[in-house]
């Protein structure tokens, strides 16, 4: 799957992923390969996701995600870390 994370200065990552991990609105939830299409507000919280270099993880405070025909678009209000 294809991960974008964006912000309203930067693109902050793109790459390939096998998993993502997002903190909706109404709770925590996960993406894998073939989700159905969803769009979805965030809440502060841990965005993580996995490479084949491994984790990772970044704070985002707040956003949306869009996931359509296995790519995953986050616009982050900001990353915090």
């Amino acid at each position: 799957m294809q991960l974008e994370i964006v912000t309203p200065d930067k693109k902050v990552f793109q790459g390939e992923v096998t998993e993502a991990t997002f903190p909706g609105a109404s709770g925590a939830f996960q993406v894998l390969n073939n989700h159905a299409p969803i769009v979805s507000a965030l809440a502060k919280g841990a965005v993580s996701f996995t490479t084949k270099e491994g984790k990772q993880s970044m704070i985002v405070d707040g956003g949306v995600v869009e996931v359509k025909n296995n790519v995953i678009v986050v616009l982050a209000e900001k990353v915090v870390g």
